[in-house]
């Protein structure tokens, strides 16, 4: 009897509360990380440079069988519908289907607005250098990736997925 009266002692009083509806504590994040944007910017270069792994990739598997520029289409076309959907989810924490596909579409316009910065600069290269070698290209190209990213990441916070800015 004084063993059943000692366990129910240990117990925690029942919440008001269902089990699964209890609130959890809220992090506290200290430093610069207790700015939203700085932790969206970490999370959003991981989801980059897994996409950018995936989408060289895709590309060296296609380039054996298919043209350049089809396989960096279809490369592009591909990690974009993933880049978008892990910015969802892990940058600015959006679970669901509600917007999803509003969501999705958007990103293409964005993809769209990079591809207009990176093939810009291309043809600024070739418009001023009409010689320039894969190396030139490769660092115009790199160099205008920077900026198209960085316009990706603002269209991302303030136009698609502005709900969650503050995650």
């Amino acid at each position: 009897m004084e063993i059943a009266a000692g366990a129910t002692e240990l117990r925690p009083s029942p919440s008001s509360k269902p089990p699964g509806r209890q609130k959890l504590p809220r992090k506290r994040h200290r430093g610069i990380l207790k700015y939203p944007v700085v932790r969206q910017l970490i999370r959003f270069t991981g989801v980059g440079v897994v996409c950018t792994a995936s989408s060289l990739a895709i590309y060296a598997l296609l380039r054996p069988w298919i043209d350049p520029q089809l396989a960096n289409a279809v490369a592009l076309i591909l990690t974009s519908l993933m880049n978008t959907a892990l910015n969802r989810r892990l940058t600015f924490k959006i679970t669901g289907r509600k917007k999803r596909t509003q969501d999705h579409l958007s990103g293409v316009i964005v993809i769209g607005i990079a591809l207009i910065i990176t093939g810009g600069s291309l043809g600024m290269l070739h418009l001023l250098r009409p010689e320039a070698t894969v190396a030139e290209e490769l660092w115009t190209t790199t160099l205008s990736g920077f900026v198209a990213t960085a316009v990706r990441f603002t269209l991302l916070r303030h136009w698609i997925f502005r709900r969650a800015r503050h995650v």
